[in-house]
Parts: structure tokens; C-alpha cells; sequence
């Protein structure tokens, strides 16, 4: 069975009603991203850090999958499909897709502030005072800016051996991410969705590169009649 890797971003998930992680104004939901989304910021006002994390959470609940996230999920049942992902929702999960890499950590996961603690599930509230079996206080299980992304490596093993790569929601700007695409076979075909695409270096040197210009929706549809002809 053909391995199909499709790289994810915030843009499939606003179609469903989220908010992009990051606007253009360098706002997050009216949050300079220095006040909601470093170690520093949680260590100088972990209050504020939890209550943005946590509206979040709560917004998340009420969302729904949308038409992209279903055809993601639809095309396992054709190929072998890892989704890679720099979202931290779970609606990729929730649409049925059995193989997500969250590049970014995941909002409805907590786990401790130091030490190897394993993530844990979270669905309501994250407040000052929750811990966990040692008492070390728990935080989102979110990579900050100037952490490390830990699945980097185990992404770019699946982009390695894929057969093909669609990339959708996202313009692949931001490294370590944008790198995703480089390591990709080079015989491999890309299908880059979005209604305003900026080709990237990674995408420019590709011979075999397919431009979508639409929403996640009509591209992913389109995305799957364009596969039967490329694999």
C-alpha cells in the first residue's frame, strides 16, 4: 500500500471555526505570543498562561470537523496515511484519521513542568494547584517558542518514505517544519493546497509540484481524484 504523508497547519482548521495559533499582527487571540506561549511567560504569569490555554480548550470543544479533516481521514482507506500535523487540536482524530504526528504538542494533553511525566488527557480546566502522582505542577503539553519540537525526527522519517506528500493549511514558512517538505523522495509528488499558495524554497525546487489554489475542503477533494492519477 502506497504511504501518503499529509502536512497539516492551522489553515484546514479554521474552517472549522478555530482561530489561526498565530495572526498577522503577532497577536494570539489578543495575546502578544512573549505572554501566552514561552517557558518564560508561564514561569513570570502561569495564571494567565492556564486561563489562555484553557479558553482555547473550551473553544475546541465546541468545534467539528470539517470536510477536509473527513477526506483526510477517507483516504486511509486507499493508503497508508500519517498525518503530520502542526496543529495542536484533535480534530484530525476526531474525523477519523489513525496516524497523527502533532508537531506542536496538543491541547486537550497535559503533563508536568519538569521531569519525563508522560502526557495525559485534559479536558476541562488546567488551574494552579493541579498536579501530578509527585506533585510537580502540570502545563499544557504545547511546544513553546524556544522549545524543542521532539517530533521533529519521527516526522521527517515518515516524509522520508513517502510515496507522495500533500501539504494543506499550511505555507510551510516556519522552520523546523518548513524543512518537512526537503526530505521528501525526490520522485515523490506534492500536492500544495491552499487559496493563496507562497512556494516556498523547498517547493520551488521540486519537479514534480501540484498547486491547488482553494480552500482545505475543495482542494482535498480535488487532492484525491489528482492521486489516482499520480500513484
Amino acid at each position: 500500500m502506497k504511504h501518503l504523508v499529509v502536512l497539516s497547519g492551522a489553515g484546514i482548521s479554521a474552517e472549522s471555526g478555530l482561530k489561526t495559533f498565530r495572526d498577522s499582527n503577532g497577536l494570539w487571540e489578543e495575546h502578544r505570543v512573549e505572554d501566552v506561549a514561552t517557558p518564560e511567560a508561564f514561569a513570570r504569569d502561569p495564571e494567565l498562561v492556564l486561563r489562555f490555554y484553557n479558553l482555547r480548550r473550551a473553544q475546541l470543544a465546541t468545534a467539528q470537523p470539517n470536510d477536509g479533516h473527513r477526506r483526510i481521514a477517507e483516504l486511509e482507506r486507499h493508503y497508508r496515511v500519517t498525518v503530520v500535523t502542526q496543529n495542536v487540536d484533535d480534530l484530525h482524530e476526531r474525523a477519523g484519521s489513525s496516524r497523527v504526528l502533532h508537531l506542536h504538542g496538543e491541547l486537550t494533553k497535559v503533563r508536568p513542568v519538569r521531569g519525563e511525566g508522560k502526557p495525559r488527557s485534559w479536558t476541562g480546566d488546567l488551574v494552579l494547584g493541579d498536579v501530578d502522582e509527585s506533585g510537580v505542577q502540570l502545563r499544557p503539553h504545547i511546544v513553546w517558542f524556544g522549545e524543542e519540537v521532539p517530533m521533529i525526527e519521527p516526522a521527517a522519517r515518515e516524509v522520508q518514505s513517502a510515496d507522495a506528500v500533500i501539504i494543506v493549511g499550511t505555507s510551510l514558512q516556519v522552520y523546523p517544519a518548513a524543512g518537512l517538505v526537503g526530505v521528501a523522495p525526490e520522485e515523490a509528488p506534492v500536492i500544495y493546497i491552499d487559496p493563496r499558495p507562497a512556494v516556498s524554497y523547498q517547493l520551488r525546487g521540486r519537479r514534480n509540484l501540484h498547486l491547488l489554489e482553494m480552500g482545505g475542503g475543495d482542494g482535498m477533494r480535488e487532492a484525491t481524484r489528482l492521486l489516482q492519477d499520480l500513484l
